[in-house]
């Protein structure tokens, strides 16, 4: 059981890169990404094929890095400059991933059993600790910047930032760009953990991505930056944890994990609306009682 959380704990942290990632499109520019389905195997490829050439892995996942920004770096300028709905740039740019990651990998799956693995010297809870505190703080930072901010407020409203004079398609191709950057690094990481890449691996990331996020936000809260990065981080390794905890319930199996994630992200949209229903009924109840009671004391002083 303790192994088993470890794991968890291990697999969220590095999820949670990608679950950053997923945060900077679908919060901070409002964008629905679908290229993260296929920028996470692109990353998993570069670095699994890199590594098997004698590539040192740290440098490989850099490789990575910039390769799952390349693939941002289409998608945003398919929705800027081709003038491409946002879903469906995200769904091109998917579907041509699938072939080049095919093409990158050369087969459908690459071990990486017998290589020399980022993972090897360090402990994988250690690395992943440091990586998920490192790209949070340089995140929070990144977002106090000049780009960052024009991102943020692009996000909230584009019509104002174009009033400005502010270039709203730079910052929405720096923000698609970076979101799968992280979205590759994670999956280059991940492919190291479980020591293989596949080219069905990234199949279901945003949706592992957008649970973290609601999970996060909605026990965490997201009033500042600060707390929204670090909401995100601990929504991917609660999600890491309940899938585990999933996993050791009697008749459950691997193929239930997908109605799990559904039944799991429904919860997470749904508590924050009942909870806010709650308050307003007892804010409502309150008001109500104040008002009656100032109307029996007026009626009382006119007697």
């Amino acid at each position: 059981m303790l192994a088993s959380m470890q794991g968890a704990v291990e697999s969220g942290l590095l999820y949670a890169l990608m679950a950053l990632g997923v945060y900077i499109t679908f919060r901070i520019l409002d964008f629905p990404d679908l290229t993260v389905d296929g920028s996470f195997t692109t990353g998993a490829a570069i670095a699994t094929v890199m590594t098997i050439n004698g590539t040192q892995p740290w440098l490989a996942v850099i490789c990575a890095f910039l390769g799952g920004a390349a693939a941002g770096l289409c998608t945003g300028l398919l929705h800027t400059k081709g003038k491409v709905n946002g879903l469906l740039s995200g769904i091109i740019m998917m579907i041509a991933l699938y072939s080049i990651n095919l093409r990158i990998m050369g087969k459908p799956n690459l071990s990486l059993r017998n290589q020399m693995n980022a993972f090897d010297q360090i402990p994988v809870i250690a690395i992943a600790i440091v990586l998920a505190i490192a790209v949070k703080i340089l995140l929070d930072l990144f977002f106090k910047t000049d780009i960052g901010l024009s991102l943020r407020a692009t996000g909230d409203n584009s019509r104002m930032i174009r009033s400005f004079g502010a270039n709203t398609d730079v910052t929405k191709i720096v923000g698609v760009a970076l979101s799968n950057a992280l979205v590759a690094c994670s999956g280059a990481l991940i492919a190291h953990h479980q020591k293989f890449a596949d080219n069905s691996m990234g199949i279901g990331m945003i949706v592992i991505g957008l649970a973290s996020v609601i999970i996060g936000e909605a026990i965490f809260g997201a009033k500042s930056i600060f707390r929204a990065t670090l909401a995100v981080i601990l929504g991917a390794i609660i999600y890491r944890v309940i899938y585990a905890l999933a996993l050791r319930v009697p008749g459950m199996e691997a193929q239930d994990m997908k109605l799990i994630t559904a039944i799991i992200i429904t919860c997470a949209l749904v508590v924050p609306t009942v909870r806010r229903a709650i308050n307003l009924k007892t804010t409502a109840r309150k008001r109500t009682a104040e008002v009656l009671a100032g109307v029996r004391q007026t009626g009382g002083g006119e007697r």
